[in-house]
Parts: C-alpha cells; sequence; structure tokens
C-alpha cells in the first residue's frame, strides 16, 4: 500500500504526464492580418498531368478538365504521346515525310476554350520514324530514337511553326517544350544517355528556330536524375536550355509498374518527395545557369496507377505537407494526374482502381481533388505563419487558413499499399488547433468550415460501405458524389470588435484537412 507522500508524488506525475500531452496534443496558429509575407507562390497548380494526348480527344475527358480547370486553378497541363500514332501526325511516302496535325489542333484547341496552356512533351516516336519496335504501355507508345535525327528535327520544327500559325507567336512564347519523358528508363527511352542528349539537342534547334523565344528544356527523367549531366551537356555543347524538368514519387520500390503488381510501400522518409525538389534546385544553382526555372512535371505519392493510396483521404494531407516542404524551389509541381481517364495498363476495370486521378473516371471528386480545390481558394497575398502545416493568406474579401494534419499511418515495408489503402481506416484523434486571427478589421464576417479526411468528402470509404461494386450505376455515383460534395461542414457568422481579434478552435484527426475561409460581410 502506498504512504500518503508516495500518492501525492504519483498523483503529481500523472499531473505533469496529463499537461504534457495535453500540450502535445494541441496546436497553436496564430496570424496577424497585417503581417503581410508577400504574394502567394502559386506553383503547386501552375501544372497538371495527364495520360496521353488521344484520351484528350474523348468528350468526358474534357469535360473534367473543365471542371478541374475552374475549381482548382491549373493553368498548364501536360501529357504523353502527342507523336503517337494514334495522333496521326507522321508518315512516309517514298521516303519523303508527310505531316498531319487535325488530331493534335482538335486537343489543342479544345485546351484553348478550356482555357489552360499546354506543357508540350515531345514524344514518343512515330513509327514512320522509330528505329526500333520497342514500347511501353497498352497504346504501344515507341521508346527508340529516331532512325533519322535530321527527320526528327524537321518534324519538330514543323510542328513548331504550325503552333505559332495556328496560335501566335505571343501566344505559344507562353508555352513550354518538354523533350520526351524519363529518358533514364529503359521502357521509355531504348537508347543512351547521350543519344538522349542528341535528341534534345536537334528537339531545342528545332524550337529555337522557329523563334528563340519559345522555352525548351529537360530531361524530364525519374527519380530527379541527370539534372546536373544535362546542364554540363547544353554548356560543353552551347545547346539552348530554358528549364529543368524532372519526377518525384514518395513510395519505395522500382519503377514502371502500371500493373501494381510489384507492390508499393508509402516511404516513412520525412523528406521524400521535398528533398529532390530542394537538391535539384542547388543543383541548377551550382551550374553556368544558376536561375533556370525548376519544374517537377510529375510528382505524387505513388508511381503506379494501381495504388489505392491515390484514392484514400491520406493523400488529401500527404500532397499539402509535400508542398509546404518544397516551399519555394520549384516553379511548378505537376501533379499526376487530374483524371482516372488513364489507360496505360489498358480500359480500367473498377470505380476505385488505385488510379492517379484527382476525379474517377465517373467525376466522382477524390479526396485529393479537394486538396487543390483549396488551395485556389487561397487569398494571393500570403500573411507571415510560423505553423509548417498550414498556409494563412488574404484577399479583399477576407481571410484564408488552410491547416492539416499529416501522419503516415503505414505500418511499413511488411504491408503493401495495395493492402493496406484498400481498407477502412478510421482516424484517430490527434488533439485540437487553436487559431489566433489579430488584426483583423472590425466587422461581420461568414466564416466557412471545409474539411476533408476519414468519412469527410471520403469518396472511396463511400464506396467500401456499398460492397465495393464493380460498376456503378448513375443512383450509385450521385449518391457517392452527393454525400461528399465539398460543401462546409459550417457556416458561422462571427464578429470582430475594435480590438481586431478572432478565435476558433478546432478537433483534428490523422490527415484531416481543414480550410476557413472567413469572409467580410
Amino acid at each position: 500500500m502506498l504512504n500518503i507522500k508516495q500518492c501525492f508524488t504519483l498523483i503529481s506525475a500523472c499531473l505533469i504526464a496529463t499537461s504534457q500531452l495535453f500540450s502535445e496534443n494541441n496546436r497553436s496558429i496564430n496570424v496577424n492580418y497585417n503581417n503581410e509575407k508577400g504574394k502567394l507562390n502559386s506553383f503547386f497548380n501552375e501544372c497538371v498531368g495527364a495520360g496521353r494526348a488521344n484520351e484528350g480527344l474523348r468528350a468526358d475527358w474534357q469535360a473534367q478538365l473543365r471542371y478541374v480547370t475552374k475549381e482548382c486553378g491549373f493553368k498548364y497541363i501536360r501529357m504523353h504521346g502527342l507523336l503517337c500514332d494514334d495522333m496521326g501526325v507522321y508518315r512516309e511516302e517514298n521516303g519523303k515525310p508527310e505531316y498531319n496535325f487535325q488530331y493534335v489542333d482538335a486537343l489543342f484547341d479544345a485546351l484553348q476554350s478550356i482555357g489552360i496552356k499546354p506543357f508540350v512533351e515531345l514524344g514518343f516516336m512515330p513509327w514512320g520514324l522509330s528505329s526500333g519496335n520497342t514500347t511501353v504501355f497498352w497504346w504501344r507508345g515507341n521508346g527508340t530514337p529516331p532512325r533519322d535525327y535530321q527527320k526528327w528535327e524537321d518534324m519538330i520544327r514543323a510542328l513548331t511553326q504550325h503552333f505559332t500559325e495556328r496560335y501566335g507567336e505571343k501566344e505559344v512564347k507562353t508555352w513550354y517544350f518538354e523533350v520526351w519523358n524519363e529518358p533514364n528508363l529503359d521502357g521509355f527511352w531504348h537508347g543512351t544517355q547521350a543519344e538522349y542528349f542528341k535528341l534534345y539537342n536537334h528537339s531545342a534547334k528545332a524550337v529555337k528556330s522557329v523563334n528563340p523565344a519559345y522555352r525548351v528544356g529537360g530531361p524530364a527523367t525519374a527519380g530527379a536524375a541527370w539534372v546536373p549531366e544535362m546542364i554540363e551537356y547544353c554548356k560543353q555543347n552551347n545547346v539552348p536550355i530554358d528549364f529543368i524538368s524532372t519526377h518525384t514519387y514518395g513510395v519505395k520500390q522500382g519503377f514502371l509498374d502500371e500493373f501494381g503488381k510489384g507492390g508499393t510501400v508509402l516511404c516513412k522518409d520525412k523528406n521524400v518527395v521535398s528533398i529532390d525538389v530542394i537538391n535539384s534546385r542547388k543543383q541548377i544553382e551550382s551550374s553556368f545557369k544558376p536561375n533556370l526555372e525548376l519544374h517537377y512535371t510529375e510528382w505524387s505519392s505513388s508511381y503506379t496507377p494501381a495504388d489505392p493510396v491515390h484514392d484514400s483521404y491520406h493523400q488529401a494531407a500527404y500532397i499539402l505537407q509535400k508542398l509546404k516542404e518544397v516551399g519555394n524551389t520549384a516553379n511548378s509541381m505537376s501533379y499526376w494526374v487530374f483524371t482516372d481517364i488513364f489507360e496505360e495498363a489498358g480500359v480500367r476495370f473498377g470505380a476505385f482502381h488505385g488510379g492517379f486521378g484527382l476525379l474517377t473516371i465517373q467525376g466522382i471528386n477524390k479526396p485529393a481533388f479537394y486538396t487543390y480545390q483549396f488551395l485556389n481558394k487561397l487569398g494571393k497575398t500570403e500573411l507571415v505563419n510560423a505553423d509548417s502545416a498550414s498556409w494563412a493568406c488574404k484577399n479583399d474579401k477576407g481571410v484564408q487558413l488552410l491547416l492539416w494534419d499529416f501522419t503516415n499511418t503505414h505500418p511499413g515495408d511488411s504491408v503493401h499499399n495495395q493492402k493496406y489503402y484498400i481498407q477502412d481506416l478510421p482516424a484517430k484523434a490527434k488533439g485540437k488547433i487553436k487559431v489566433a486571427m489579430s488584426g483583423m478589421p472590425k466587422g461581420t464576417y461568414n466564416m466557412k468550415i471545409y474539411r476533408v479526411g476519414y468519412r469527410s468528402n471520403d469518396a472511396y470509404t463511400s464506396f467500401l460501405d456499398m460492397k465495393k461494386p464493380l460498376n456503378l450505376n448513375r443512383e450509385q455515383v450521385a449518391k457517392i458524389k452527393n454525400d461528399n460534395s465539398g460543401a462546409p461542414i459550417s457556416t458561422i457568422i462571427v464578429q470582430v470588435k475594435a480590438d481586431g481579434k478572432l478565435t476558433k478552435e478546432l478537433d483534428i484527426r490523422e490527415n484531416d484537412v481543414f480550410l476557413l475561409d472567413i469572409i467580410r460581410k
């Protein structure tokens, strides 16, 4: 039996532990309305990815792109396969090249009507110009070098000239021309690094011959590779380069697993993704062209379109955490991709199959979609904010605060994403967040609170509740959309008095994302 002194000691220890737990599980965000950091860097929605050019001729693809462009504010789109045979660009008659840009025109005209610009990826190889029959994906993108580099250069020049005539020099000056996709992977480029650099040389020469102000770059590599080598090659050979592009993903295992059979594991390294981006910026800064733009033209948690982490509510907080860690080091971070209308592995079965998209094939908003929609709601002026998992901004309408918790709950290497993220995964409580705004103009405000998290704009869990039907009917699609519509979870009228203070306390769970949109009436 404990004596009185021992009892007091035990009680005191418990109180201290409880106090520490309370402190650890509670978070404060303090923002002054008048303490401006500067213009918000909107690198997060500069560009978004899509599967291949031919898919862009579909009406549902175009309708979804129009929707995400409006809601998420994407300015550029990048896709594979612009020069593949299903776009009908190239053939030879008696050894003489013939060019046909009708399908390309239909696609790019659609982009123009939607209000989004092309980040033009030059690839893959037309069969009539290829040096071999090595292909990738169901749609057979030819990854071999051209059998005649001069004919390749002439084709790129003709395409660039055609763009100029159709859309105007002023417009095309705002585009980017990126040479190939992931040439460091054998599946995409059945040639050497030296052969890729030769391809880049001819491509850059072709683009610049039409207009020296047009922007061209690369190497569009997987895993942030070849950046110093690319810049050094351009230096040594006097080849123009306007930007660096490369890719990164946040899972373990190898690359090019379009069927998801190899199994992926969400990496536990807290610096995954961001460390690649920061290192690429350092490599550029130490080169002879230290001010080159840096575009990550593909990024996501996982590189396979058969990874259920893409469908999970965990993805929303993951995206925000990685973007925040990147900071101002990249000019763009192009999320791969905007829609599950994406056929690298063929026509996909099932509404939720782990596809890359922000939307399912049926146009259901995934949690990741709301991340980009929330980012697009932020005002253009960023406020000083010491909290590492939030953005505070303002505009002429009021203040916006986007905050989240990212907790990597993955059990580790023994379990693949393909097993873990297909489950119902309830989120644990993470305490409270106290938001304190100061310096606010006196007046009446309408505070709208939005949330993404477990069973909140969590379409996949709604799908699980339906017992995962292989083919959703119209009523089921409508129900999932309605139950995960992105509507505010609460709307509150608040008064800011002469002291300019406004406070709000929120209960937050693992991987919750909140947007507070505080609008002056």
